[in-house]
């Protein structure tokens, strides 16, 4: 018995069931439709992403030990003046350890004077030392403790903070002064092209030269070593 016979489409059925518009092409589900969250990821910038500097992103590998702050006895200049911005913020009387919830409160005081003013902020440091403390009535030893805040070692005469807007100078100085109050120790307002300074002595005003500080507090007149033998004592005498 011969197979059922298919009865054959004519070519006008077929075109009445093709349709002109096309089928929608079928998405696939991007970042912004789930709830996936890549923290890396964001939009394109040619401006790095800015890291936290009141924390090191890494951490530390081991305890850091306290320290002393660096103290340029090579008559080093750098980061004393202003760089990036048009004013700045020094440190004027000596070097210290300034926690980075000090140095946040003094950020915060600053943009809060300076609210719905366009301008940019410039940290010139970065707490990156931790501070690791025992409890209270604690008996010595047992390790150096657990720890505490992270803290930056501040030489004399650094600039911290730095300024660049549309501001005017009298309002950034008024900023300023409000952040110095809530930092320890003494501080000045510096504009950019003032003079650097080598410790705590500026280079180049009142004819002070980087090469007079650098030369020895006390000249020796040099004798000759005729003069110098002749007031020993000799070794035959004893």
């Amino acid at each position: 018995m011969p197979p059922p016979r298919i009865a054959a489409m004519s070519l006008a059925a077929q075109l009445g069931q093709m349709t002109l518009s096309a089928s929608r092409p079928r998405l696939l589900p991007t970042v912004a439709s789930t709830n996936l969250r890549i923290p890396s990821a964001r939009a394109f910038s040619s401006t790095p992403h800015r890291l936290n500097w009141l924390a090191p992103k890494a951490g530390e590998s081991r305890k850091s030990r306290k320290g002393r702050c660096h103290v340029a006895t090579g008559g080093s200049m750098r980061g004393t003046t202003v760089v990036w911005g048009d004013y700045g913020l020094r440190m004027r009387d000596h070097d210290r350890r300034i926690s980075s919830k000090q140095l946040h409160i003094a950020e915060e005081t600053i943009k809060k004077r300076l609210r719905g003013m366009k301008f940019r902020l410039y940290e010139r440091v970065s707490a990156n030392i931790g501070v690791y403390t025992s409890g209270n009535e604690v008996r010595m030893g047992k390790g150096k403790g657990s720890f505490d805040h992270w803290a930056t070692r501040l030489s004399v005469s650094k600039v911290v903070f730095e300024i660049k807007g549309d501001l005017h100078e009298q309002v950034v100085k008024d900023a300023f002064r409000l952040a110095g109050n809530k930092l320890p120790g003494l501080w000045e307002f510096v504009k950019k092209g003032d003079a650097p300074k080598m410790g705590i002595t500026k280079v180049g005003v009142n004819g002070v030269t980087a090469e007079d500080l650098k030369r020895p507090r006390r000249k020796l007149p040099l004798e000759p070593l005729e003069e110098v033998a002749a007031r020993l004592p000799s070794a035959s005498s004893s």
